[in-house]
């Protein structure tokens, strides 16, 4: 009985080398894998995508936790997945284009073992400070740290996360010298720039937008390349630094080899749930602006966003703790 329970494998297989077979996906549960616990801005996303997935599609929709090594566990479980595509990574700046230069060892290749399926959202960072640090603009920051080199200090969730390389593209940018602090966590860099053990830090709206109405931090610019609609009197970064844009983004993977009719249909169904306006209006409400692309368009963009990140890391020689 093996060898035909071989063929039918290979026959189900090959039914997805077929344009017919996007008109049979999905066959069964499709699973959003992400590398971060719950309550997260990316869960959120996800959690937000999955029900009307769902619907479209008529199969359900599993936003699938997978913490562990900044994204490493969930994109390898997606990569070692079969290209069907019942398992998608939704994954951010850092999983994405960023370990692969950072990281040594990763158990999968980037380009051989996974596809781009879309892009879904940006996130601009704003940029804190405790309102006991004298700056109250990026101005007067960039004049302080010029003023006094290596005395002005950021903080960050980890060594070579994105808000980490926006502390260091504004050194490299604005000409000055301040000192990165890693922590193990948004959370406990966010307590110490509340208590003032740390004077700024580049994180989400989400994160630190209640802390700035309630007075207990400042928010000296938004880092995207337009000022945010609903801040509009916290000016962009670039009107002070030109040229500086951080905007941590969430995309979507799927294993290498996943039928183009398969993509295609997920690409469009999950393009058109962003496109419902109550889904809109809650996404940017948190602080997420709704990017979907094509395929084409997330390879291309994932290829400039990791060269753009691989020419920091360099310039700033940031090493693995």
């Amino acid at each position: 009985m093996r060898p035909l329970i071989k063929l039918a494998a290979w026959l189900a297989l090959a039914c997805c080398a077929l344009p017919a077979c996007a008109q049979t996906f999905p066959t069964r549960q499709i699973r959003i894998v992400i590398g971060f616990p719950p309550g997260g801005g990316i869960d959120s996303v996800a959690r937000l995508i999955a029900p009307k997935l769902s619907e479209a599609l008529g199969q359900p929709v599993l936003v699938d936790n997978k913490p562990g090594a900044n994204g490493v566990l969930g994109t390898d479980i997606v990569a070692k997945s079969a290209p069907d595509g019942h398992t998608i990574f939704l994954g951010t700046t850092g999983n994405i284009s960023i370990n692969p230069i950072f990281m040594a060892n990763l158990p999968f290749n980037m380009e051989r073992d996974l596809a781009p399926l879309m892009q879904v959202a940006s996130v601009p960072f704003l940029l804190y400070t405790n309102p006991g640090f004298p700056p109250k603009t990026l101005a007067e920051l960039v004049a302080y740290a010029k003023a006094n080199p290596g005395k002005a200090n950021f903080c960050s969730s980890s060594t070579g996360g994105l808000p980490h390389l926006a502390g260091e593209l504004l050194n490299l940018q604005a000409g000055v010298k301040t000192v990165h602090i890693p922590y193990k966590g948004s959370a406990p860099c966010l307590n110490d720039l509340l208590g003032g053990q740390v004077q700024f830090d580049f994180d989400s709206v989400a994160i630190g937008l209640q802390h700035v109405k309630s007075g207990r931090l400042r928010a000296l610019a938004s880092t995207g390349a337009k000022r945010l609609s609903f801040l509009p009197e916290v000016p962009a970064a670039n009107e002070t630094v030109p040229g500086f844009e951080v905007v941590n983004w969430y995309g979507m993977l799927v294993p290498a080899g996943t039928p183009r009719d398969v993509v295609l249909r997920l690409q469009r169904e999950i393009a058109k749930v962003m496109e419902i306006p109550d889904i809109r209006e809650k996404l940017v409400a948190q602080g997420t602006d709704p990017a979907p692309t094509t395929p084409e368009e997330f390879g291309a963009f994932m290829k400039s966003e990791a060269a753009k990140w691989a020419r920091v890391i360099k310039s700033a020689n940031v090493k693995p703790e």
